[in-house]
């Protein structure tokens, strides 16, 4: 056995060995506190209940019947033109880019499995689609943080604004990702020469008729394979739920608070901040809310906030993982993609709180979403319809762009020709 091969195999047994002490150490604290277990676990029910199953799960059964009825192939076809050029992947990017935009994580792995599993983009493009796709939904950020956290309506469109915007400029990034792993399609000219309309039509219809599926048979297969994906959320949620009070229970927390003071007074940033980091690590509702509340100057805090929210928390990479470990997409890649768009987006923020606070004061808009709200029917019902208004407004946008750029591309081949 080569020395390689021996230090690979002392390499996977260390790491063998330490998740398994990890792990029998958190069950032990478990039973030796089960009393903040079990009120962790009733604190994650009571979210994904209250929370996620109500608006995530009708956008889950609609995305599976889209798919089955060949739409997003359509949208695939129409979208291809912008996609294409600006992130490397393909059309159909813009569905779990818009839905992702529109309803938030982990919607966007969700789809992008889908697409993986159906053969609708290969495992680098799902790697690539996923590092930007991952974001916060826009009423979570100007509801439960800006109004809800904060207190200040004003800095919804802030940290919206910056949000995306470092999400894109991850995109652009990484459409550089895996260029060598790229499996490049030789299309012919006849098919240039189609109109985009009738390609995207004929692309629906061909992939009806591949689904076979009845109506019936769809709409039961979509709520079970929906059903399945939200337990599995929930189960992700309740764990690190239980996870992060455990250790902070037992003070693991102090050396991970120590590590950000570190970190935070190296780069100017006020070290009452590290509990927010902390927290954020883990799960990104109490560490915007540790960060909302800390002793600092208003634009470290929204900034943190900001990075905490792009994070997004190891509880939803828990989440992304077990929807996307089957389909052959890595997680490294999408791990450093989460890391440059809490940085970016950190930046992001310290700028637009300056010079354009005032512009973006005039993007404010009203939110159904608020803390003291979230167990109400009728604002679960109002987001919904405001989730959903959302991304067909961003659809639309998308889809007049693609077909503007495809018929600039036309004419200009045309005047060449």
């Amino acid at each position: 056995m080569s020395g390689w091969s021996k230090g690979r195999n002392y390499r996977s047994r260390f790491l063998t060995y330490c998740m398994a002490f990890c792990i029998l150490f958190i069950t032990v604290a478990m039973v030796k506190y089960p009393k903040e277990a079990f009120d962790s676990a009733i604190m994650g029910l009571n979210l994904w209940w209250n929370v996620v199953f109500p608006s995530l799960l009708p956008f889950f059964i609609l995305s599976e019947i889209l798919m089955g009825f060949g739409i997003v192939h359509f949208i695939g076809v129409l979208l291809e033109p912008l996609m294409r050029p600006i992130f490397n992947v393909p059309g159909v990017g813009a569905f779990a880019m818009s839905m992702g935009l529109a309803s938030g994580y982990p919607m966007d792995a969700v789809i992008t499995c889908k697409f993986r599993q159906s053969q609708l983009c290969t495992a680098v493009e799902a790697e690539r689609l996923l590092s930007f796709t991952n974001t916060a939904d826009p009423l979570f950020m100007f509801g439960a943080v800006a109004v809800g956290m904060f207190a200040m309506p004003e800095l919804g469109p802030t940290i919206a604004l910056a949000h995306y915007l470092a999400s894109f400029l991850v995109g652009i990034i990484f459409r550089f990702h895996g260029r060598s792993r790229d499996q490049l399609e030789i299309t012919s000219q006849k098919k240039n020469q189609v109109n985009i309309i009738v390609r995207a039509f004929r692309a629906l219809y061909k992939a009806r008729q591949e689904d076979k599926r009845s109506l019936g048979q769809l709409l039961g297969d979509s709520v079970k394979t929906s059903m399945n994906t939200i337990l599995l959320i929930g189960g992700f949620i309740i764990l690190f739920s239980v996870f992060l009070r455990i250790i902070s229970v037992i003070g693991l927390t102090d050396i991970f608070t120590a590590f950000f003071s570190f970190w935070l007074h190296l780069i100017g940033l006020s070290t009452s901040l590290a509990p927010a980091l902390v927290s954020g690590l883990f799960e990104l509702d109490i560490g915007s809310m540790v960060a909302s509340q800390a002793d600092a100057p208003l634009a470290q805090r929204v900034a943190i906030a900001s990075a905490i929210i792009a994070w997004s928390g190891l509880s939803v990479h828990g989440q992304v993982a077990s929807i996307v470990i089957e389909s052959g997409i890595r997680m490294g890649p999408y791990m450093v993609a989460r890391f440059l768009h809490a940085v970016f987006a950190a930046v992001l923020t310290f700028l637009l709180l300056g010079p354009a606070q005032e512009v973006t004061k005039s993007l404010i808009v009203p939110t159904a979403y608020t803390i003291s709200s979230a167990n109400s029917w009728t604002s679960w019902a109002s987001r919904t319809e405001q989730v959903f208004y959302q991304f067909l407004l961003l659809f639309g946008i998308l889809i007049m762009l693609s077909i503007a750029l495809n018929l600039i591309k036309t004419l200009y081949s045309y005047a060449k020709s």
